[in-house]
């Protein structure tokens, strides 16, 4: 049985042709405990209406949770694919690990929430950053 998503904003446009519904203006997407917020969301559908893939911009924030993981972080851009259960994560992109206590930054994150896989890619002017805490030897 699928899970039920609620997705909420100031306006509304959906596009038939396009297979494609746009929302705009402080979009709240909710799943489950998982929820996106970002200024601008793009859902497209494949030919038989199921959800092929999710595209948020402005200022996007998150809190991603499931049974082995849970992750906040936030970008400029992420497109999210469904099926698949997996992120990629633009501009100034951040995720927290809040279950291992790490963190990684980068201008490109892939985020698989499946295996819990992370490829992170920064450039000369910001370079990729992970930080964690090590425990105390007693």
């Amino acid at each position: 049985m699928a899970e039920k998503i609620e997705i909420t904003s100031e306006s509304m446009n959906a596009r038939e042709l396009q297979k494609e519904v746009h929302f705009i203006g402080n979009v709240m997407i909710k799943q489950s405990q998982s929820w996106l917020h970002g200024e601008r969301v793009v859902v497209y559908f494949d030919e038989n209406n199921e959800t092929k893939m999710y595209e948020a911009s402005g200022g996007v924030t998150f809190e991603l949770r499931n049974e082995k993981n849970f992750y906040k972080g936030s970008a400029k851009k992420i497109i999210y694919y469904p099926q698949k259960s997996y992120y990629i994560l633009q501009g100034t992109a951040m995720i927290d690990d809040l279950l291992n206590k790490r963190r990684i930054n980068g201008e490109l994150i892939t985020l698989d929430m499946i295996t819990g896989n992370a490829d992170v890619q920064g450039n000369k002017k910001k370079p990729v950053k992970f930080i964690f805490d090590m425990e105390e030897k007693k």
